[in-house]
C-alpha cells in the first residue's frame, strides 16, 4: 500500500474562475470610483478659487442684515451646482451655492462674466427662508 501525499494545487490553482473576475470586477469599480471623486474634487477646486466665489463670499460675510439671519461666519454648506468657463479671454461663471451659518441655511447665486481680470456681475442673490437679498442693488457691480 501507498501511503504518499499528493501535494494539493495551490488557492489560486484552486479557485481563479472565480477569483479572477471578481478581483478584475473590484479593480475596475475601485478605479472608477477614485476617478470620478479625482474629477469632482478637481472641479469643486476650481470653483472655490474662483475670483466671484471668493468676492461674493467677502461680500456677504460683511452684510449685517444677513449675519443676524444666518448667523455667523456664513460657509459654504454642501455641494457646488454651475459652472465656470473660459474662452478666448472670455470668461463667464453661474454658481448655486448652499450656505449656512450658526442660525440657518440658505442659498447663494453668482452670474457673472468677464475678460482679462475684470468681472462683471449680473447676479448675486441670497434666498433665505423665502427672504431675498439682492446685493447687486447695493454694490458696484464689477470687480
Amino acid at each position: 500500500m501507498n501511503n504518499e501525499l499528493v501535494p494539493q494545487p495551490n488557492w489560486l490553482k484552486r479557485n481563479w474562475k472565480w477569483a479572477l473576475p471578481l478581483g478584475g470586477c473590484l479593480t475596475l469599480i475601485i478605479g472608477l470610483v477614485v476617478l470620478f471623486g479625482s474629477l469632482f474634487w478637481g472641479i469643486t477646486n476650481v470653483m472655490e478659487d474662483s475670483q466671484p466665489y471668493e468676492y461674493v463670499f467677502e461680500l456677504i460675510n460683511q452684510d449685517e442684515e444677513l449675519m443676524n439671519i444666518l448667523g455667523s461666519p456664513i460657509e459654504k454648506d454642501g455641494v457646488i451646482q454651475g459652472n465656470i468657463n473660459w474662452i478666448n479671454g472670455d470668461k463667464s461663471a453661474k454658481m448655486v451655492i448652499p450656505i449656512s451659518g450658526s442660525k440657518g441655511n440658505g442659498s447663494l447665486f453668482i452670474d457673472a462674466s468677464g475678460k482679462a481680470d475684470e468681472w462683471i456681475y449680473h447676479e448675486i442673490r441670497v434666498e433665505v427662508n423665502e427672504q431675498e437679498f439682492d446685493f447687486l442693488e447695493s454694490t458696484d457691480t464689477e470687480y
